[in-house]
């Protein structure tokens, strides 16, 4: 499937409440989600990981038609999220918002692994 643009970036040093799921999705980002699947030949939004940027590692974003044997799925009020299983590691605990900012607006994922990120907040490392 072909992959979403837009601004996807991480935050650093926010406290998140532990959770039963592999990652929490805000309700922000839940309306979001489901507006995007809207109309879509798709079942899910899928995250992964890639080895880019001048951290090391930046997500990832696709729509997806049927989950893949070890990926991890994440449901929220019928928003559903496919999480890849070679990004597990690096994901877990995290929680996926939507912001909406005067110059830009996309998905930021509060990522308690992380240990460094570059200025612009794009790649990272954990």
């Amino acid at each position: 499937m072909a992959a979403l643009g837009g601004a996807v970036r991480t935050v650093v040093g926010r406290k998140l409440r532990p959770s039963k799921s592999v990652m929490s999705i805000t309700p922000t980002a839940v309306n979001h989600i489901k507006d995007m699947l809207k109309g879509q030949d798709a079942a899910a939004i899928k995250i992964g990981t890639l080895r880019k940027g001048c951290n090391g590692m930046s997500y990832t974003m696709s729509y997806a038609k049927e989950k893949a044997k070890f990926d991890e799925e994440v449901v929220v009020d019928d928003a559903r999220v496919y999480i890849d299983s070679k990004a597990l590691m690096s994901i877990i605990g995290s929680e996926m918002d939507y912001v909406d900012e005067k110059l830009s607006s996309g998905f930021v994922f509060n990522n308690p692994n992380v240990k460094h990120m570059c200025a612009c907040g794009e790649s990272f490392t954990v």
